[in-house]
């Protein structure tokens, strides 16, 4: 439930990947929250492809996709954005089929690619939340896809030019991939979160709470 009030609690944490989502749904499932973790989602319906080809763990469907010049990428990022529609899909059933069901969703960074239909069907059951990153943050973003990668949809935001590496080419363009999302994410969202006001220490998942709930009421 909302704290003080009878309403079921449905956050869904949207944002670029390593912009805190997963830490916020880890600290609210401390605090008894149900979650759910669309990432984990679309690992386990992609389980059977990739313990074929070696892969296990979110950073070995990164591996799987490969980089965004690997010639079979366009094939499965479409099979990756297929399962997370999938996935979303689910749970917003779910929500629908019982009114009264708490839940935090920790979506992935592609969420906004789920199509019109889902995401309205989102914003209808859950108040979502973009946590948005300074510029600073942003290029420490870039820093920890480029030594730890995470499966990332470019749709088309990849430009190669020629004599770059593909490292080379993501660092250019990843900026760009950020920017193209960010009107997108703030779209669908009914309150943002600056990621900067959310790194103190004291700053727990009670009081995360509470700066949702106030932005909200502000909004009303």
């Amino acid at each position: 439930m909302w704290p003080n009030t009878h309403q079921p609690l449905r956050l869904s944490l949207i944002g670029m990947s390593g912009s805190g989502k997963s830490h916020w749904v880890k600290n609210l499932n401390a605090l008894g929250c149900p979650t759910v973790c669309c990432d984990d989602q679309i690992e386990a319906r992609l389980a059977p492809i990739l313990k074929a080809g070696g892969y296990e763990g979110i950073n070995g469907v990164a591996a799987w996709m490969g980089w965004p010049d690997n010639p079979k990428y366009a094939e499965r990022e479409a099979q990756y954005l297929e399962e997370e529609i999938h996935t979303l899909g689910e749970v917003l059933t779910g929500l629908e089929r019982e009114s009264e069901r708490s839940l935090v969703l920790d979506t992935t960074g592609s969420v906004i690619y789920a199509g019109n239909n889902l995401l309205l069907r989102l914003r209808r059951r859950m108040t979502v939340v973009y946590l948005a990153a300074s510029a600073e943050e942003q290029q420490l973003l870039i820093e920890r896809y480029l030594s730890d990668p995470k499966p990332v949809l470019w749709r088309g935001a990849f430009q190669p030019k020629k004599g770059e590496s593909p490292k080379e080419t993501v660092a250019r363009c990843y900026p760009a991939l950020m920017a193209a999302r960010r009107q997108s994410y703030e779209t669908l969202a009914h309150c943002t979160l600056q990621v900067a006001d959310l790194h103190d220490p004291s700053f727990n998942a009670e009081a995360f709470l509470a700066k949702i709930h106030r932005q909200l009421e502000r909004g009303r």
